[in-house]
């Protein structure tokens, strides 16, 4: 365990770990947990993101000692969900198309909007009731939270910048993210969101809600105990509170529909606290990509960063994957992702440049969704270039950064997602120019 520490911008290192962090010097009790006076008159709370009995190494909690207990509020109330989506499928009342689909990125908007009303569901599986599943949101906003906070007791939530940078205020910190960075908060933590160029162009970006097992780093088994994504490199903010008071609203996200409730004071006054069950960030440059170096093309499980375990072994609730810059050293091989159907469905996100897997028609801020056996792959651009490459040399991809949602059970696009005029109705032609090449006189 980290020894305590003054709060400051600032990090702790580690996913997982069990952390203690002090913004106020002796406000973390000695010794105990709930101590029967704590310092500084601070209040004792534990958070719980798992069972208090599930095994120790898959436990999630953390203590906080507040300003007020987390229950001081008044009475919640339904609020309007606008664009947000609790229910995918045959349980919102939809059809699931078997087809190839893809978008363009969401403009931001022009009224005022913030991180709260600027989600749109675009698909998603499970329910939070049933604690499995995930679902998957664009954002775009162009303001911060003014006297708004929220939180999900639905799903830990995943957050993928591509445009525009925000500050996350937490009760258990503050996290600055960037595009090419992620930030996961855990499920009931409270936060706002500010927009760090505030009057600019606005943000925009993908968020995945976990209503499943908490994410992990995947274990490495013959790649040994280095590559993919590194503990060291997932940060934890360190303890900073707010001492406010005021009439503000507090959001929260409950069996997919919003409701609010008013609070007379900041919910985000943890001045101190210890545990696992917290915030963190991660730079997605920091991720140690492992290829071939001989021939063929690998699975694209190697470029896994995080995985929700489900109760199937290796087939997961939820896996986040990226496809960063690169080397391609594979020699007589087509060296881009090749055509496949899987078991699996994925939803892909582009953050930046462009997707070595498609020539044209894939933009940053777009959004792509191939369901369970539908076929896919590269465009016939990329393909008639890749078997005209020369595999002697190496290739380096660079200036990219793509990722995939990816999930054992179909992902079910909502119907505003597929009314969006974003849509492109073309995309399945991409693979028309794919013509009959079969040459049965020569090998």
């Amino acid at each position: 365990m980290l020894e305590p520490r003054v709060a400051g911008p600032g990090y702790q290192s580690g996913f997982g770990n069990e952390f203690a962090t002090e913004a106020l010097p002796g406000a973390l009790p000695l010794g105990r947990n709930s101590p029967q006076r704590c310092p500084y008159g601070l209040y004792a709370e534990q958070i719980s993101g798992t069972a208090f009995t599930a095994p120790r190494a898959d436990n999630r909690r953390s203590w906080l000692y507040r300003i007020r207990p987390a229950s001081v509020h008044a009475p919640f109330k339904r609020i309007a969900d606008r664009a947000l989506v609790g229910a995918f499928g045959a349980a919102a009342g939809s059809e699931t198309p078997p087809n190839q689909l893809r978008w363009s990125p969401l403009p931001i908007p022009q009224a005022p909007t913030d991180f709260i009303d600027g989600l749109f569901t675009m698909a998603g599986n499970g329910d939070p009731a049933a604690l499995t599943g995930c679902a998957i949101h664009l954002y775009a906003a162009n303001r911060s939270m003014q006297g708004r906070f929220f939180f999900n007791a639905d799903a830990e939530m995943l957050i993928v910048p591509q445009q525009g940078a925000i500050t996350l205020r937490t009760e258990l910190g503050l996290i600055s993210l960037e595009p090419q960075q992620i930030a996961i908060i855990p499920r009931g933590i409270r936060f706002c969101v500010d927009l760090t160029d505030e009057g600019g162009p606005g943000v925009r970006g993908y968020l995945c809600e976990n209503f499943g097992a908490p994410l992990r780093l995947p274990d490495l088994g013959p790649i040994g105990s280095n590559g993919l994504a590194n503990p060291r490199d997932f940060l934890t903010p360190v303890a900073a509170f707010e001492d406010r008071e005021g009439a503000f609203e507090l959001v929260q996200k409950f069996q997919g529909r919003l409701w609010a409730a008013a609070i007379g004071h900041s919910p985000l006054d943890v001045v101190a606290w210890h545990g696992n069950h917290a915030p963190c960030r991660y730079d997605l440059r920091h991720f140690n990509t492992i290829g071939s170096i001989s021939f063929d093309h690998p699975d694209p499980s190697i470029f896994l960063v995080l995985q929700s375990l489900s109760d199937t072994p290796g087939v997961d609730n939820l896996d986040f994957v990226i496809f960063p810059p690169r080397i391609l050293a594979m020699q007589d091989t087509f060296r881009p992702p090749w055509f496949h159907r899987n078991i699996a469905s994925e939803f892909m996100g582009l953050i930046q440049g462009e997707y070595d897997g498609k020539a044209q028609g894939f933009a940053p801020g777009g959004a792509s969704l191939h369901n369970c056996m539908a076929g896919h792959g590269p465009d016939t651009a990329t393909f008639e270039r890749a078997i005209a490459a020369d595999t002697s040399t190496p290739q380096l991809i660079r200036d990219t950064m793509a990722f995939m949602f990816e999930s054992r059970a179909v992902l079910h696009p909502t119907a505003q997602a597929l009314a969006l005029p974003t849509l492109q109705t073309d995309y399945w032609q991409c693979w028309q120019g794919l013509t009959r090449r079969f040459t049965p006189d020569q090998r």
